[in-house]
């Protein structure tokens, strides 16, 4: 078989792409450093002849017209598993353009499947190879399992996405239609930590032991995490997301991955977001697997690494252990993405440690982020059965089997000083203590 011309067949220009797109249709495209930005940025233009059009996507890296503006209301609907700056900037708006998916990352896929199949998958993809096969390149929370189920598969070919290993090939027999657009991959730069999240990242640095594997996420506290890690040993990575630190980390001899339980040798993730560079390091890199999300997420799966370490940020913790990550009450900010999934997993591993982080205060140090309650309409991230550690930069809360009330006093004790009477009174008038 000529794989050149069965591509060549199946190369369409971009508003010939378009016009695929009917009234009623449920598009899911890919996700973060992968969206097609050929399709979203263009999509508003057929406004005029469809209705009812939905795309499912997740974390946004830009602002798209089909959903910040009122006068699509009913045309399009963006329903995303994880809101970004621009969707939360359109739902703030009062747009009926957005709307959040409620998961667990590693279900996110194929809830989907089931509950709304998809009419097409729209991805991003790395230019063929002789034998005629492409790569998802940067993520495979979902697209993979979207080619397979979605009626059409439009890929975007971008010279400059990254070729990867693991389970992102694509053979262009699989595809219906493609489509070349070279555009730059969306970078995220590297976010200095503060002194409090440094504060906050030695404590975490504590609990870290030799031969771990991790789960690092994304932020200043995470970074500042991976800074304290020079004197650890044979670290691994089995991460949602792949991120700059890592980098550093194993040109250092510090990230080995040689103990993992699990694909000893490799990087796991699903996705990767960051600079260009990051980019650069990724781009066939076979020490480096981005495997489904429905696996690498999986609970179970990341229970069997041993010493497994998970690192998550929150919003607000209660006095009981409950967690908020993904909202400020009814007020919906991010999403709980993979943290339910990897902290569940890091505490069912033998030696493992689930850890929540977050900044003692709020606003200027006006308000406590650990809470006698969470405000109303807050949902629960990580339910008060998961709870492992809590750290702020005052110390670390270990919660796991504790009461009501000892948890009360372990959490007090990492609260800012200026809140610690005022949540003793409250739990008290609660009967928490």
């Amino acid at each position: 078989m000529d794989w050149k011309e069965l591509y060549r067949k199946k190369l369409l220009s971009l508003d010939s792409a378009l016009n695929l797109i009917k009234t009623n249709q449920k598009i899911v495209v890919s996700m973060v450093s992968m969206e097609p930005k050929g399709l979203l940025d263009n999509l508003h233009k057929i406004s005029d002849r469809v209705k009812n059009v939905s795309v499912t996507s997740c974390l946004n890296m830009r602002e798209y017209p089909f959903f910040m503006d009122s006068q699509y209301n009913g045309t399009f609907i963006n329903e995303s598993w994880f809101y970004s700056a621009p969707v939360r900037k359109a739902a703030e708006s009062g747009y009926k353009t957005v709307s959040y998916i409620p998961n667990n990352l590693h279900n996110a896929g194929t809830d989907r499947i089931v509950s709304n199949k998809p009419d097409i998958f729209w991805g991003v993809a790395s230019p063929m190879d002789k034998n005629g096969y492409m790569t998802l390149s940067l993520s495979n929370v979902y697209e993979r399992d979207m080619v397979e189920n979605a009626d059409i598969v439009v890929l975007e070919v971008n010279e400059k996405a990254p070729k990867t290993h693991g389970e992102t090939q694509v053979h262009i027999s699989e595809v219906d239609h493609v489509i070349e657009n070279n555009f730059d991959i969306p970078e995220l730069p590297v976010v200095e930590p503060s002194e409090t999240e440094k504060h906050i990242a030695r404590h975490i640095s504590a609990l870290i032991e030799d031969g771990s594997t991790l789960q690092i996420g994304i932020g200043g506290i995470p970074n500042a995490v991976a800074k304290l890690l020079e004197d650890k040993r044979d670290l691994g990575i089995h991460t949602e997301m792949f991120t700059e630190s890592m980098i550093e980390l194993f040109e250092k001899g510090i990230i080995t991955n040689r103990r993992k339980t699990l694909w000893p040798g490799k990087f796991i993730c699903t996705f990767a977001l960051g600079t260009k560079k990051m980019y650069e390091f990724v781009e066939d890199n076979p020490g480096i697997f981005v495997l489904r999300g429905k696996y690498v997420n999986d609970p179970y799966i990341i229970a069997q690494n041993e010493k497994m370490v998970s690192i998550n940020t929150a919003i607000t913790v209660d006095l009981t252990g409950q967690v908020c990550s993904e909202a400020i009450g009814t007020r919906h900010y991010s999403g709980t993405g993979g943290q339910l999934d990897t902290h569940r997993g890091a505490t069912m591993s033998k030696g493992g440690k689930g850890i929540i982080a977050l900044r003692s205060t709020a606003k200027h140090g006006t308000i406590s982020t650990i809470v006698p309650l969470l405000p109303p309409g807050s949902p629960v991230t990580v339910p008060r059965q998961d709870i492992d550690y809590v750290v702020t930069e005052y110390g670390i809360a270990h919660l796991r089997g504790l009461s009501v009330k000892q948890r009360v006093e372990a959490l007090v004790n990492i609260a800012h000083p200026d809140f610690r009477n005022q949540l003793k009174k409250e739990a008290s008038k609660l009967n928490l203590i």
